[in-house]
């Protein structure tokens, strides 16, 4: 099935639903970094949060997700944008834990306690930045207490990936229900009614489910109005002009001793993990555009 994102309106316009589907972005991104049971399945939920809290975003807005905590996986960084575009590392990408009491990947045990971060940049002056403390570290929890405490939307959010004996991504993505303001009360029975029989997601997608199958699964019987699809990719927009940008941040002084001490250097991106490597010449190149951009 390949990745892709649905957004729909329910109930009327009373109630907001996306569902995504990021297999592949999640595959690609446990090969990237190779990235073991555990982490793959935080970063794999981290990435279709992102996905699916991108609604509105125009241009060349993004999203960034951030998790600290005191467990042993560290940080999860994740970023989107309006295109469908997605990227993220896990700082221990080699964390593995036995499986909780549920039988399930302990996402919440290899994060631990600590906190999310969602910077929105939508185009304004500045990014707004949101913060909550991590409710249960199962990320989808997470995210629905985030949007409560920050935006007053009570959603249901449901994120999960579904790892193959090889370690492979056997299916991967997530479904978001929002209420919005003024919903009946009559709407939102029915609709906590009708979740309660709500298979996990990632159990859909591995048997076939597509955006729309996920959608009628969680909301059987209701009437729902397809707005947009989109297709979703992993995509880094590192590359040498970006980190060559990089180097000259330093500072004259830095890079100059850069290269009397070591005469190369190789950066690696955090979210890709492509090397890029920079010899002598290269330094002294960028050095020489550095001081005649101070001389201007």
């Amino acid at each position: 099935m390949a990745d892709r994102l649905m957004r729909a309106l329910a109930y009327d316009g009373q109630v907001r639903v996306s569902a995504v589907i990021c297999t592949d972005a999640v595959e690609t991104a446990r090969k990237r970094h190779d990235a073991f049971p555990t982490a793959i399945a935080a970063l794999g939920r981290t990435m279709a949060s992102t996905l699916l809290l991108s609604w509105g975003l125009k241009g060349e807005g993004s999203i960034t997700l951030r998790i600290f905590g005191d467990g042993p996986l560290g940080g999860i960084i994740v970023t989107g944008d309006a295109h469908g575009n997605i990227k993220g590392y896990v700082q221990e990408p080699q964390t593995d834990l036995p499986l909780n009491a549920r039988g399930k990947l302990d996402v919440g045990g290899a994060i631990g306690k600590g906190d999310l971060y969602i910077t929105k940049d939508i185009g304004l002056k500045e990014p707004y930045t949101g913060s909550v403390p991590l409710v249960t570290g199962e990320i989808g929890d997470d995210v629905a207490s985030y949007l409560m405490s920050s935006e007053q939307t009570p959603s249901v959010v449901s994120v999960g990936v579904l790892v193959n004996p090889d370690y492979s991504v056997a299916a991967a993505g997530g479904i978001i229900i929002q209420a919005m303001p003024g919903a009946d009360d009559a709407v939102l029975d029915d609709l906590e009614l009708k979740l309660q029989g709500a298979r996990a997601v990632s159990g859909l997608i591995n048997e076939g489910a597509d955006v729309r199958g996920i959608i009628q699964n969680y909301l059987p019987g209701v009437e729902v109005q397809f707005l947009e699809e989109k297709e979703i990719q992993w995509h880094c927009n590192c590359s040498y002009d970006r980190i060559s940008g990089l180097l000259k941040s330093i500072g004259v002084d830095e890079l100059e001793d850069m290269i009397e001490k070591d005469g190369e250097t190789e950066v690696v991106c955090h979210f890709c993990s492509s090397h890029y490597h920079f010899d002598r010449q290269q330094l002294e190149a960028l050095l020489e555009d550095m001081k005649q951009d101070l001389q201007k």
